[in-house]
């Protein structure tokens, strides 16, 4: 039994990296800068380019004061925010309750979102019951509350400034190659002063005194919006909002 038993290899499997697919990736963004309004497209890229992203962005989450234990928990924050009773406990002036408004304002949803990913059929790469899965879902749910805490409106700007600075949260590709077509993209009377914008999301994705990520969102949607901005260190889009509202679209399709 001792001999047998010592021929049992228990050295750990190497994780295999997907491979990026950067034809695909391509594809996919021209045909998103036909129709931006086709975001199931931004799934596709990231799908296309990801990689060991997630994974490496588990093992960050996991070395945080907090991470091992949101980790544990593994709560779906789509199905929180889905929550009418969760909804309406958020206080007045928190990040929660103007979250709230931003959606209904804007006739949003999280599982919005989530029907947006799989309009290309199933996604394996968040569909999985997997940690790295539920940490790519927790990306893709926590983009509105973003909206919120970074001040960048749903207009095209707008996004591309999200993209950027989630970019410098996650270090995926997906998000590189957006926010370059982005940037490249910007054209018109507003080009120079979108580009700024653009850049400025990037530093305040780099200045930000905590990695957002590794909030515990639960948390975070109680706290008063201002003081949570500070608390993060994320100081006003001053560039972004130099870009006048009528041409913040423009400058961008």
């Amino acid at each position: 039994m001792g001999a047998a038993a010592s021929t049992i290899d228990l050295s750990p499997t190497p994780i295999p990296r997907p491979r990026r697919e950067w034809g695909r990736a391509l594809r996919a963004l021209n045909r998103l800068f036909a129709d931006n309004e086709d975001t199931s497209q931004v799934f596709e890229i990231m799908r296309a380019l990801n990689g060991d992203s997630h994974m490496r962005g588990y093992a960050k989450l996991l070395a945080t004061h907090d991470g091992g234990r949101i980790a544990y928990e593994r709560v779906e924050l789509a199905d929180r925010l889905m929550d009418p009773d969760f909804r309406a406990s958020f206080p007045p002036g928190s990040v929660g309750a103007a979250y709230v408004d931003f959606i209904e304002t804007q006739h949003l949803s999280a599982q919005g979102l989530i029907d947006e990913g799989h309009k290309g059929g199933p996604d394996p790469d968040l569909d999985a019951r997997h940690p790295y899965a539920w940490f790519g879902r927790r990306i893709r749910d926590v983009h509105d509350v973003w909206h919120i805490l970074t001040g960048y409106g749903r207009d095209a700007l707008g996004e591309i400034c999200m993209v950027a600075f989630t970019y410098e949260e996650t270090h995926s590709l997906g998000w590189a190659l957006l926010g370059a077509g982005g940037f490249l993209r910007a054209h018109g009377p507003a080009a120079r002063q979108a580009r700024k914008a653009i850049r400025e999301a990037r530093e305040r994705g780099k200045r930000a005194q905590v990695w957002v990520l590794g909030e515990d969102h639960e948390r975070l949607l109680f706290e008063p919006l201002e003081a949570a901005r500070r608390r993060i260190g994320l100081t006003p889009p001053v560039a972004y909002e130099a870009v006048p509202p009528e041409q913040r679209h423009l400058a961008m399709v």
